[in-house]
């Protein structure tokens, strides 16, 4: 079986976007971005939803070839555009980069990914991680708290229908004042 990560930056208010989808409050410093890097030449297969992967494909499949771009911006757009992804919409019709559309059921597809053999597997997206969320598929979350209240916009959490218990398994600390925590789902 593989292992469900919810990880995403947010505000200290919880929220991964602000009002307008506004995410310019959460700009990685080189060390936060390395390890985003890192995490994503990890990850087996990454779960988005549609209005993320428009946000990531509108810029990462071509950022290692613009002008100025960093050598950890060009390792990252590689490690994106290699990594297997998973889109789920109703809305758009066809992705590229490694990626293959779902329609259908968001959570049927994730609980039947989840149950194969392989290695791990990211979600992002607010939509979709709610919805994996509130059907118990998430085995870790990986919170990057930013130093910003934004007052409202995409929640990272949402409303569940009871608790969920977790353990504390990570702690650090980026420039910046950012904080990871990274928090085991208790079975």
């Amino acid at each position: 079986m593989r292992k469900l990560t919810y990880a995403m930056n947010l505000s200290l208010d919880g929220y991964i976007a602000a009002p307008g989808d506004e995410i310019g409050w959460s700009a990685p410093n080189d060390e936060l971005f390395q390890w985003w890097s890192d995490r994503v030449g990890a990850t087996d297969l990454a779960l988005y939803g549609r209005r993320l992967w428009e946000t990531m494909s509108s810029h990462w499949p071509t950022a290692d070839q613009q002008p100025g771009a960093t050598p950890a911006q060009i390792e990252f757009a590689g490690r994106w555009r290699d990594m297997p992804k998973v889109v789920f919409s109703s809305t758009i019709s066809t992705v590229d980069w490694n990626t293959r559309l779902v329609t259908g059921d968001a959570v049927t597809e994730i609980t039947r990914l989840r149950a194969e053999d392989g290695g791990p597997m990211d979600i992002s997206g607010a939509a979709l991680a709610a919805a994996a969320m509130r059907a118990g598929l998430i085995d870790e979350y990986v919170l990057v708290t930013h130093p910003v209240l934004v007052g409202g916009g995409a929640p990272f959490f949402t409303a569940l229908d009871g608790w969920v218990n977790l353990t504390l398994v990570e702690t650090r600390t980026f420039p910046g004042d950012v904080v990871l925590t990274r928090y085991e789902t208790r079975r």
